[in-house]
Parts: structure tokens; sequence; C-alpha cells
């Protein structure tokens, strides 16, 4: 699917500012209590004037959550097709390009939805390309900027750019 939504028209995953992301969660405990353990499941990492979540997360000075958050999600690695991986974007829609409207997970056909232009993303599979409304419909697709899930040495994973 992915490859079918590139070869008419690129899609334009950095036109969210590009911002550090680093969330540590590399320790299989922090990973069983914040991380995600399937296809489909997700977790929201914000930390940006007052709003926190998940609550109880030790944010630290260290920890940075990309321009509108972070979504972790359970899905199926869109280069190399291996199932079960983490996968994570910024939270922000593209198309809109607020700190404050983020996309959410729609449980139904877990695609990520902006509540306010109604544009679609796939992050399950196709590595948050566009779906669906404007951000699929211009000139330019506009897909959710991918972030990097990287296996760490205590059984979980570090999130960065």
């Amino acid at each position: 699917m992915l490859s079918a939504l590139l070869s008419c028209n690129q899609v334009d995953d950095d036109r969210i500012p590009s911002l550090p992301v680093y969330i540590d969660i590399s320790n299989v405990g922090m990973w069983n209590t914040y991380g995600v353990s399937g296809v489909g499941i997700s977790r929201n990492f914000i930390n940006w004037q007052g709003t926190v979540s998940p609550a109880g997360f030790p944010y630290t000075a260290n920890t940075y959550v990309g321009f509108g958050g972070v979504l972790l999600i359970g899905g199926v690695d869109p280069f190399t097709s291996e199932p079960n991986v983490p996968l994570a974007y910024d939270l922000s829609c593209p198309v809109e390009r607020s700190q404050t409207v983020r996309v959410a997970v729609n449980a139904d056909n877990l695609e990520a939805v902006c509540h306010v232009c109604g544009s679609r993303y796939d992050v399950v599979t196709a590595g948050g390309a566009p779906v669906g409304g404007p951000a699929l419909t211009g000139d330019t697709k506009y897909g959710l900027r991918r972030y990097v899930c990287q296996p760490g040495q205590g059984g979980g994973y570090i999130i960065h750019n």
C-alpha cells in the first residue's frame, strides 16, 4: 500500500518542524508500563504547557517529545514488513501545523485522524502516509513525521529522531 501511495506523488513527511525527540523507555519495566504490546495499541507522549501524558511518566530534562508530542503505536514496519513492532510519529497534523492540533487514533480502523481538517493517516502499516482528507487531496501529500524506535539493551525502546 505504501508503494502505491508513493509511486504517483511524493509524500512530504517533513512539514512539521523538526524538534528534538528522546523518550527513554529502554528497560523492560518501563516498557511494560509505558510501551505498547501489540498491533494497534497506542500511547501518546505529551509534555507541553501543562499537558502531560501519560500520567505518571517520569519526564526528565533529557526527555523531548518533538513538535506536538509523540504517538507510539504497535504496527508493521513499512520498510521491512516486520510485524508487531513499535512505530512512532509526531502527533501534530501536518496540514494544520500546530502544536495543539493533534491526531488521535481511531480504534475502529486504526487510522490517526485530525479532528480539525479531517485528514486520516495509516499509522499501522504505511508509515503515517495519508489515506484521506486534505492531507491526501492536494498536489503535495502530507504524511506524519516519523521517529525511530531503537531497541534498548534492557528490553524496551528508545524513541528518537
